[in-house]
């Protein structure tokens, strides 16, 4: 990787990457009669999001659209804010500092670079940009301060330092190689960085235009998938296809260099012209112009996202060993939204790329408010970073967003009058577990909520893994999404080893495994298109969260993190011998994760769910009254 100097602000577009980066060392600033508690803050792109930090421990983070309800929420995260406060026991005025997770002067820098390169055809991306990058971003301080009303200190980060930030400081590595990859942040595409102690210190990164991101949210577009919230779909779809596009990608859209660097081929792009990530050039190449949304998915799209998957597999797993040969470390920390690609970093593993790997479950922009908070704390304020047991990390299962008493749960059924059983801890995980194995679909909200994208046992839908039509039952009755798309299972992890090759644990869902050889059943695929014809076709013992391609993205669950969920787990293995369930999130296609009682009980409600568990509380559908609402429900989202 080689290429800009160090100073952003002389680097133009297309230039590649940087070296070393002595300006993005953190200064520590040693502080009198502190508090301890600093404030993260994401936002104004897609999925803000606040999260406290006291002394280098994690209180609370929360994501914004788990309380407005809007999907990928990108406003102001002040619920989000005031949950965090509130789980602190703390008011805005006892915080030391409010970071962002950005720093606005930069983004509006390349945007201002971006479009100057480009000339007037580079109007529309800017006319789109600008509100937020000459308005609220420029005046975030007197935001802050309007919102919180009192006069905190605010502290600014680089998007990319934040991620990398937030994968280094909760890992539980005392140094290790970072790799953050996204679409973009500021000016930073792809960022490799090492961590030491409380030290995070940037390397090399390669900059905007050229983002491994925006190339695979360009085959997200034209799979006729929303770019920012429907690349999961494409790596969802990739194994039903053939990566017979990949040599195209490669001889055509993308130079890739031994080290994992690269350029794109910018005549083949529109994002710097305009709001669609593709042109005519790039349609050529990729035999046709994009898929209409919600029209029915061809081989052509399959074989797409398969090469892309391919390609970007191909880049990574070269960066991993290229920070590992200039770092001498084999732990490994990834952030960025392209770490949310947990085949590629399954395949980190399985072809040994790295010795240890831990990914940040907020690895998206969400994530970027906890690592702007972690690094103030301990970069900045110099807090040491917590002890971490032997097995463990520092973010505690990702269990840290907001929770509900078993008082507020029963106070909202009470004021509502819906009927409902109170059940204790062994008795829940013994009903949930008895429905679950007569093949009824769960809602289940207990304990604190997760942060990030994963439903990890908090807020999640659960269902029979050992029912070849759990699949698609739930995803066209429950969820409301395509058929094609595949289940997570979560699995106890003292039997990770009798289903999954795994090798290590997976508590955050972020990684793709092979299921064992012994539990596969024959599967001939044959010539048709027809997904759900797939879909439904069993695959092994485990059929609903075994992929077309024999793979499942896996959660490996202990009783120490969570103990209520590990105990259903448990339960179902007794009753029917298998330590492994269907894990979905809970929600419907278009809605965020639930967050509250009311969230829960009204999807419960509008869905096939069977059976609602909040907290000690356990609701059977058939009792329950009418559920009416005007119009219909599925108009209020826009159903991507």
């Amino acid at each position: 990787m080689n290429g800009h100097p160090d100073n952003p602000s002389t680097a133009a577009p297309g230039n590649g990457a940087t070296t070393t980066s002595p300006r993005r060392t953190v200064r520590r600033k040693p502080v009198e009669d502190r508090t301890g508690h600093v404030l993260g803050i994401s936002a104004f792109y897609h999925d803000s999001a606040a999260a406290l930090v006291r002394d280098g421990h994690i209180v609370s983070a929360a994501q914004e659209e788990r309380f407005s309800r809007k999907k990928h929420d990108p406003r102001f995260p002040g619920n989000a804010i005031n949950a965090c406060l509130e789980a602190g026991e703390i008011e805005a005025e006892d915080l030391d500092a409010v970071v962002f997770y950005e720093n606005p002067v930069l983004t509006l820098d390349r945007a201002v670079r971006s479009v100057a390169s480009v000339g007037q055809d580079g109007m529309a991306p800017w006319l789109e940009g600008a509100p937020g990058m000459l308005g609220i971003k420029l005046f975030f301080e007197r935001l802050v301060r309007d919102e919180l009303q009192c006069d905190v200190p605010v502290l600014y980060s680089e998007h990319h330092l934040s991620h990398a930030a937030s994968a280094f400081y909760p890992s539980p590595f005392e140094r290790a190689g970072i790799i953050v990859v996204d679409g973009v942040g500021e000016w930073a595409t792809t960022t490799l960085a090492v961590g030491e102690g409380q030290d995070v210190r940037v390397l090399k990164e390669i900059r905007f235009p050229h983002s491994l991101g925006l190339l695979y949210s360009a085959f997200t577009q034209v799979c006729g998938f929303r770019v920012n919230s429907g690349e999961y779909k494409l790596m969802g779809l990739a194994p039903y296809g053939k990566p017979r596009y990949a040599d195209v990608i490669r001889n055509e859209l993308v130079d890739i260099k031994d080290d994992g660097s690269f350029r794109l081929d910018m005549s083949r792009f529109g994002f710097m012209q305009s709001l669609s990530m593709t042109n005519a050039a790039f349609h050529d190449i990729v035999g046709g112009t994009p898929r209409e949304p919600e029209s029915r998915i061809t081989q052509r799209e399959a074989d797409l996202a398969a090469s892309i998957q391919a390609v970007t597999e191909e880049i990574v797993i070269k960066m991993v060993a290229h920070l590992a040969a200039i770092t001498g470390t084999r732990d490994l920390c990834l952030a960025g939204g392209v770490a949310l690609n947990c085949v590629a970093n399954g395949k980190i593993l399985q072809q040994r790329a790295c010795e240890r790997l831990w990914i940040q479950p907020a690895a998206g922009d969400a994530g970027g408010a906890l690592g702007a908070a972690m690094l103030a704390a301990h970069g900045y304020f110099g807090s040491p970073r917590p002890p971490v047991e032997p097995g463990r990390d520092r973010q505690r299962g990702s269990y840290i967003g907001p929770s509900f008493s078993n008082e507020e749960v029963r106070a909202f059924l009470d004021v509502n009058d819906y009927p409902y059983e109170v059940l204790d801890d062994a008795a829940r995980a013994t009903r949930v577990a008895g429905a679950l194995a007569d093949g009824r679909i769960v809602g289940y909200m207990v304990g604190p909520a997760e942060f990030g994208p994963r439903a990890l046992g908090a807020r999640s839908i659960l269902g029979d893994a050992r029912n070849a039509e759990t699949q698609s039952v739930m995803n066209l009755k429950v969820k409301y999404r395509e058929s094609f798309r595949p289940f997570a299972p979560s699995a106890l992890a003292e039997q990770r080893d009798a289903y999954f090759d795994l090798g290590c644990d997976s508590p955050y869902m972020l990684l793709v495994a092979p299921v064992k050889d012994d539990i596969r059943l024959p599967f001939e695929r044959g010539d048709e298109e027809d997904l759900i014809s797939i879909v439904n076709k069993p695959r092994s013992s485990v059929p609903a969260i075994t992929h077309v391609d024999y793979s499942a993205r896996v959660q490996t669950v202990d009783g120490e993190y969570n103990p209520g969920y590990h105990a259903v787990l448990t339960e179902f293995e007794k009753l029917t011998g298998t330590g492994v369930i269907v894990n979905s999130s809970f929600n419907v296609r278009g809605e965020p994760m639930v967050l509250t009682p009311q969230d829960a009980y009204r999807c419960f409600m509008r869905t096939d769910i069977d059976v609602l568990v909040m907290e000690n509380c356990v609701l059977e559908k058939t009792r329950q009254p009418a559920f009416a609402e005007e119009g219909d429900w599925r108009d209020e989202y826009e159903l991507d």
